[in-house]
């Protein structure tokens, strides 16, 4: 009985290596001193360990993050598969010929963003950045090269373009067969206004289903109950925003960041 035992044992850490190694890796990442403390003191909020683990991560993989803006999760992925699997940034449009103000502050926070990149090649290794632009510069790679195409907090600034279909059909059509899509966003109530910052989590679903997405899994990792949702200025009322300065803002601070829904979603063979 005891030589049973004993070789299940050995058997359960052979097969278990790569994904003790995977969390070891993991929490590294996540604890180390290479992110800047501005972002670490949000893990409250944004659950980086739960939410990259509730994706199915591992530092072998090839992950695509959508519009990564100043980094955040950048700061963990960067280093968390510079070993052994690779990091692509789809960022921002750094030289746009539009003037609006949203697509010109768009182009600084790309610019910053590439210039860390550079800076941080020593801790990212293999990493690489691609402009990512819809619906002008949607190319996210080879088909079927990705094993992870992640977006947070993304898709309402797409829905709002009208762009949302044509980004679930690039992340579509990048991802190896079983890869997964994992989309983290503001969770609108029943009938609130887009432009509020917050989306319905069935219409999410829906869209995704519509570019040949299934559904694996949901998850409340990224709620927040006391997220009220009826702000002044949406959801950039709330932190990291605080869209109202310092009106209210303890109020503010008290209710946190935004209720979010988390869906793993997976590609398929049709």
């Amino acid at each position: 009985m005891k030589r049973v035992t004993l070789a299940i044992s050995i058997l359960a850490i052979s097969l278990g290596s790569a994904g003790v190694y995977a969390d070891e890796a993991l929490d590294k990442a996540i604890n180390s001193d290479f992110r800047q403390s501005k972002n670490s003191s949000r893990d409250v909020y944004r659950h980086p360990a739960q939410t990259l683990t509730f994706f199915g991560i591992a530092p072998t993989q090839t992950v695509i993050e959508l519009w990564p803006g100043n980094g955040w999760y950048a700061e963990i992925l960067g280093p968390y598969l510079a070993e052994q699997g690779q990091y692509i940034a789809a960022s921002f449009e750094t030289a746009p010929t539009m003037q609006t103000r949203a697509v010109q502050y768009r182009a600084k926070v790309g610019s910053q963003f590439a210039s860390w990149m550079t800076a941080n090649k020593a801790q990212l290794g293999n990493a690489k950045i691609l402009t990512f632009d819809p619906p002008y510069k949607m190319e996210l790679g080879a088909a079927g090269s990705a094993d992870l195409v992640l977006t947070f907090r993304n898709l309402h600034n797409w829905a709002m373009a009208d762009q949302l279909e044509n980004v679930f059909a690039a992340s579509y059509q990048v991802l190896k067969d079983g890869g997964v899509f994992g989309v983290v966003e503001h969770r609108a109530n029943k009938g609130m206004s887009l432009s509020s910052g917050y989306m319905e989590q069935d219409a999410v679903i829906a869209l995704a289903q519509k570019a040949g997405f299934t559904l694996a899994q949901t998850s409340e990792i990224n709620a927040n109950p006391k997220d009220t949702k009826d702000y002044p200025k949406g959801v950039w009322t709330l932190p990291p925003s605080l869209a109202l300065g310092d009106t209210d803002k303890e109020k503010y601070q008290a209710i946190g960041e935004s209720d979010r829904m988390t869906l793993k979603f997976i590609k398929k063979s049709r």
